[in-house]
Parts: structure tokens; C-alpha cells; sequence
């Protein structure tokens, strides 16, 4: 005789099919979920190392700033002693000059003229004084024009001194001071550059 299975057999088939579903949906939940996790810890790691790269760099940025900083205030430091010691260098070269000045002065200072003041601003020089006569005064300023320390006079005022005798003369003559220091100096600096074009 045949053995007729009348159990629900499709039912339990069914059910057994749901469970395997429903441990495989399960078991690919919590993989995703490891995956997710596995991603997440991956980036948090990544970002976390890149914060560290950046707060170095920001550190080390700051460091070479200021040591920036620190060469721009050096740079400045060396420029005011750079520019002191050319200033003291001009004055070092221009000291020969007064004395040279002084002596032209004398020299050319023809007999009757007496001079009062003398001052210097910059390259020009004022001459005050008395002279005898104006043709002693055109007589002074032919000497200054004939110097080598000094050019272009220029007469400024000659009058005569009331209070005195009639015949003398107050006059301010400006003329420029020569630096044959500094002449011979332009023609090295024009003599090198011809060098050094050719």
C-alpha cells in the first residue's frame, strides 16, 4: 500500500523558505552594518589624521611667519644701519671739503672785501659781507666763478651801509658748492658702466 503523506508539508516548505529569508536579510543587515562601521571608522580615522597634518602645518606656518616677521624687522634694522653708515661715509669723504672750501674762500677773496657770514644749506653757499666798492664785490665773484669748490654766483642784494662810510657796501652772494669728490666718484660709476657694457 502507498504511504500518503497528509501533513501540511508545502506550508513547513514555506515557512522554512521565510526563515532562511528572514536569516539571510538578517545576516546582510549586520554585514552592511559591520561594512558601515568598517567605512565610518576608516574616514573618521582619515579625518582625524588629516586634522593632526593640518594643525602641524598650521603650527609650523605660524613659526615661519613670525621668523618672517623677525627677517622684515631685521631687514629694516640692517637698511637704518646701512643708510647711517653711508651717511657717515659722505661726511667721512666731505670732510677734506671744508677744509679745501675755506682755504678757496681765502684765496679768492680780493683785497677790500670783508666777509661776515657764511653759511652753508645743503650744496649752496651764502656769503655775507662788506666790500669797498661794487667793483671789489664783481671782483669776489669772478674769483668764485674761477674756483674749482665753487660755481654760479649770484648776487643777492649789495647796498650801501648807511651807518658807515659811504663808499662800503653790504652784499649776500649764493653760490653752489663744487664736490670734486663726488665728480670723480659719477665719472668711475659712468667709467664701470661703459665696461660693463662692452
Amino acid at each position: 500500500m502507498a504511504r500518503i503523506n497528509l501533513l501540511p508539508w508545502r506550508e513547513e516548505q514555506r515557512k522554512e523558505q521565510q526563515r532562511q529569508f528572514l536569516t539571510l536579510i538578517g545576516l546582510s543587515v549586520l554585514l552592511m552594518a559591520l561594512v558601515l562601521t568598517a567605512i565610518h571608522l576608516q574616514y573618521a580615522r582619515s579625518i582625524s589624521v588629516q586634522n593632526s597634518r593640518n594643525s602641524f602645518l598650521n603650527s609650523e606656518i605660524a613659526k615661519v611667519e613670525q621668523q618672517i616677521k623677525e627677517i622684515n624687522r631685521l631687514e629694516k634694522d640692517k637698511q637704518r644701519l646701512i643708510d647711517r653708515i653711508d651717511k657717515i661715509q659722505l661726511l667721512q669723504r666731505n670732510r677734506p671739503e671744508v677744509v679745501h672750501l675755506f682755504d678757496e674762500v681765502v684765496r679768492i677773496i680780493p683785497e677790500g672785501v670783508y666777509l661776515s657770514s657764511l653759511k652753508q644749506s645743503g650744496n649752496i653757499l651764502t656769503i655775507q659781507g662788506l666790500a669797498q666798492s661794487n667793483a671789489r664785490v664783481s671782483a669776489f665773484m669772478r674769483g668764485v666763478d674761477k674756483s674749482n669748490w665753487l660755481k654760479d654766483p649770484k648776487l643777492d642784494v649789495i647796498e650801501a651801509d648807511k651807518k658807515k662810510d659811504v663808499r662800503e657796501r653790504k652784499f649776500k652772494i649764493r653760490a653752489t658748492q663744487v664736490s670734486i669728490l663726488a665728480e670723480e666718484e659719477s665719472e668711475e660709476d659712468a667709467r664701470a658702466k661703459v665696461k660693463r657694457r662692452r
